[in-house]
């Protein structure tokens, strides 16, 4: 196999840095989606249905998007594709800011959805192509929660309270639009050398699917938590300005932990980070549901918070990395924000189904649950090959 065009000087960083920035703007309209909609709610009067409907809409188009993506996306310039993919995000914002109508409002989100996730499967699809997969992964997430976390820390304060929503959705596309602007420096097609990348034409194999269905019960569960996380912090009495630090704060630190990732790379190999993200995320949990009985209330729900998403973070990144491992061809990968929309839908649903008959403890239990099945398929694995390791040398 020749040696892939990564290796020439400048190239590696230059993609990875381009397509961090591209997939940034798939995960703009998620991050930032409570705050959107809540704004939407009260600058037009929408009921509480309505707003909720608008949320499944964006998820719907965000699903579709991901879905067909392993269709097209080796077969259409990827320089075309950022820019039709961020044109049309930033169009459907301006859409939804101007026409004040419930279809117009519906379609207008089902295609920021769309098209928001067509940037996030490209993003994976070409870091899937460089050699430090981690190192690559942890880059693009911790580039899209640091712009995120910008992001709102700006949007409220300066400008939903001046301008509402409509300020909010023309901001938002202005900032898609300059995101857009990394199509400049996407590669054009596949990093890879021809004979690999042919490989993207085949039925994607087990151990594809296989990781993929982990990485959706890992999400299931962290998901259904996030989506209760400031239910909890209430139940605390955290006041409403402590809990915007918190969770201001929280976001910097998915950023920080996910650059961690990137730093660390693959130099302690790939089943010590899985058993350090699992400690992690139980610490955070512990602190969540017993700090409180020897810490105040703020420290016990800021600090469980934040240990539980620096973990999350680094799990995400590491299994987004296993993913693109099982597949040369890279469509597994673009596979994964497929996998985060269907836990989208499914973990909130299910931590309120879980919270009508207990307390916040048996969420905290389901996103436990989620969190050992990673490290768990870790350990299963190191078992079996050790095992056929020894009946090999037994059979010599």
């Amino acid at each position: 196999m020749t040696t892939p065009p990564l290796s020439r000087g400048g190239t590696l960083f230059v993609a990875m840095l381009a397509a961090s920035l591209a997939s940034t703007i798939g995960g703009l309209p998620f991050n930032s989606l409570p705050v959107m909609l809540g704004s939407l709610a009260d600058s037009f009067g929408l009921p509480a249905t309505s707003v909720g409907l608008l949320g499944s809409v964006c998820f719907a188009g965000y699903l579709a998007g991901t879905l067909g993506a392993p269709l097209w996306m080796n077969r259409i310039d990827w320089r075309l594709l950022t820019v039709v993919g961020a044109l049309g995000t930033a169009v459907s914002f301006v859409l939804s800011a101007l026409v004040v109508r419930l279809p117009v409002l519906y379609a207008a989100w089902a295609s920021i959805g769309f098209f928001s996730s067509t940037m996030t499967c490209l993003g994976m699809r070409v870091l899937s192509d460089l050699p430090d997969k981690v190192r690559a992964f942890g880059v693009r997430q911790g580039t899209e929660l640091s712009v995120t976390a910008a992001v709102l820390f700006v949007l409220p304060p300066l400008v939903i309270a001046q301008w509402k929503y409509p300020g909010a959705a023309c901001a938002l596309a202005a900032v898609v639009a300059v995101l857009g602007l990394s199509a400049c420096w996407v590669p054009r097609h596949s990093l890879l050398t021809p004979q690999r990348a042919s490989g993207s034409s085949a039925r994607l194999g087990a151990a594809s699917w296989f990781a993929i269905a982990v990485f959706f019960v890992f999400l299931v569960g962290n998901i259904g938590l996030w989506a209760f996380l400031e239910r909890i912090g209430a139940s605390l009495h955290i006041a409403p300005s402590s809990m915007g630090i918190v969770f201001a704060v929280l976001k910097l630190l998915g950023g920080l932990a996910a650059f961690s990732t990137a730093i660390a790379g693959e130099r302690f190999g790939r089943q010590l980070p899985y058993f350090v993200v699992t400690v992690l995320i139980a610490a955070g949990l512990a602190l969540l549901a017993y700090g409180a009985s020897f810490l105040p209330g703020f420290v016990a729900f800021a600090l469980g918070a934040w240990v539980w998403e620096f973990a999350f973070t680094c799990g995400c990144v590491l299994q987004t990395a296993e993913i693109a491992r099982t597949d040369s061809g890279g469509r597994a990968v673009v596979l994964v924000p497929a996998a985060f929309a269907l836990a989208s839908m499914v973990g909130p649903g299910l931590a309120g189904r879980l919270l009508a008959t207990g307390n916040f403890t048996v969420v905290l239990m389901m996103a436990l649950a989620s969190s050992l099945v990673p490290v768990a398929v870790v350990i299963v694995r190191s078992v079996m090959l050790r095992g056929a390791r020894l009946s090999g040398s037994q059979g010599v």
